[in-house]
Order: structure tokens, then sequence, then C-alpha cells
């Protein structure tokens, strides 16, 4: 598109605004549950005033727009008003078309579930650039600033924003699945954001860098980097390995290293995602079709 937006993150912004809907609708307001964020504040409206959250979530994000526009670019504006706006456009029509789900006598169900949909829902609309307005800008804008994940910066919004839930018209009991489900929607936000692809990278230390790389390198086509490193003990200088593999090669890779040096020094740590040749693009630099 001319403007520079893309239309798979735009496709996939709006799956994410059906699914968030879909639980705010169907989870939290058939449950007299309250929710955190500018969320949070149109249903503390809709269950005190019975005001409709598709219009006041329009409503009280008009003034973010512009702090959007200012500081996070152009792009990222334009997907957060494709985000805000269906939001409400979905909001408005589940709640016309709803799926009765009797699920008041069995709150946890419902807490877990409301929580799932919103974290999958926001973190689709996360990871593809998006936004869903309110606090979602603000959260964005401090994991943009201050490296504070965007699961942590909402949290703590949401309490606020719950504990004038509780004062106005949850009771504790409901307050407290709230709790329940706004947790589980910060946890499943920081895993869409990490990545769901896991990889394995490792550290190896051995007096056979040269024929452990070389074989990495042929029999499990990985690339190796040489690092420079510096013996606290020893007082030497030594080269060190790093590797980054897919988890379920990491059994075939500890055996590489130890079929060439038993005695190597091996340290596996999680790696959350992974960008460049091998993960994301092929060996000309295309992306990979996965």
């Amino acid at each position: 598109m001319k403007i520079g937006l893309k239309v798979k993150n735009i496709l996939f912004i709006l799956l994410g605004s059906i699914i968030f809907s879909f639980g705010i609708v169907h989870f939290n307001m058939q449950n007299n549950l309250a929710e955190g964020g500018f969320t949070g504040i149109t249903l503390l409206l809709y269950f005190l005033f019975k005001w409709d959250p598709s219009y006041t979530n329009l409503i009280l994000n008009i003034p973010l727009f512009f702090i959007g526009w200012k500081l996070l670019g152009r792009n990222a504006f334009l997907y957060t008003i494709i985000g805000t706006v269906s939001v409400s456009v979905f909001l408005w029509i589940f709640q016309r078309y709803q799926i009765i789900m009797p699920l008041s006598e069995d709150l946890t169900l419902a807490a877990l579930f409301a929580g799932v949909f919103i974290g999958v829902g926001l973190g689709i609309i996360f990871r593809f650039g998006g936004t869903t307005g309110g606090v979602d800008i603000i959260a964005r804008l401090v994991n943009k600033y201050a490296g504070v994940s965007m699961g942590k910066t909402m949290f703590m919004f949401d309490a606020v924003v719950i504990t004038l839930s509780l004062i106005f018209y949850l009771s504790y009991q409901e307050a407290m699945y709230t709790l329940v489900a706004v947790f589980v929607g910060a946890r499943v936000i920081d895993f869409m954001q990490e990545g769901a692809y896991s990889a394995r990278g490792a550290m190896i230390i051995s007096d056979h860098n040269e024929d452990i790389a070389a074989k990495i390198m042929n029999e499990m086509e990985r690339g190796v980097t040489v690092l420079k490193g510096h013996g606290s003990f020893t007082k030497k200088e030594r080269e060190v390995l790093y590797c980054v593999v897919g988890k379920n090669e990491i059994v075939r890779l500890k055996n590489v290293i130890t079929s060439v040096d038993p005695h190597a020094f091996v340290s596996v740590s999680v790696v959350h995602d992974v960008l460049g040749e091998g993960f994301t693009l092929d060996e000309n630099k295309k992306p990979l079709e996965h």
C-alpha cells in the first residue's frame, strides 16, 4: 500500500480486535467482571450508566490519538486508528449478536477465558504494530522508551481502574476474579510479544573451537559466532563460540559438541525470539514463508 501499511498487518489487527471484543462481551460483560485500562473505564461507565462501550471507547481515545500521532509515527498511528475503530465496531456487533454463555456459577472459568481472549487479542494487535488506543498507547510508549514490557505497564494501570470499579459496582468476589483475568491477560500479552517460537542459545568454551564450529556448520547448517573472552582465573585470552538453534535441535547440538570435546563447557539459555538467516530469512536474505 502506498501509505506504507501492510495488508497482512491490517488483517491480523482485525483478527486480534475480533478476539479481544468477543472476550470483553462474552466473558466480562456477561459475568459482571471488570477490566483494566480504558476498556475498564468503558465497562465502568456501562455498568453504572448503561453507556455503550463501543461508543465510549472511541470518545475516550480521541485525545490519545494526537499523542499517538506525535510519538508513534505515521504508520503506528494509522494502525492504532484501525485497531481502535475495529474494536468499537466488533464490540457493537457482539453486543447485538451475543452467544449466551452461562458461566455466572463458575467465575473461575469466566475469568480464565476472559484473560486468555483479551491477552491473545491484544497480543496479536501489538505484535503486528497496532494498539487499541487508551492505555495500549501508553504501554507501547513505555515499552519503546523505557523498555518496560507492555503487560507490566498495563497491569499497573489496571490496578487503579479495578480499584475504582470495586468502589462503584464490583463485589469483592468479582474484583478478585477480575484480577485473575487481568493477570492471565498480562502474561499472555507478554508471551505473544516475546514470541511463541523460542530457540536456544549456546555458549561454548573448548580447546577445540575450530573443530566444533566446523562440525556445527557442516552437520547442522547453523552459523557460529566467535567471541573474544578473558578467563578471570587463568588470566588468559580465549575464544568463545555462540550458536543459536531451534529448541528441537539442542540435543543434537550437545551431541556434536561432545563428539569433538567431551570436556567442553556449554551454557544453554532460552532465546524467546529470533530474527535473521536460518530463522526468518533464507540463505538469500529473503523472508521465509511459514
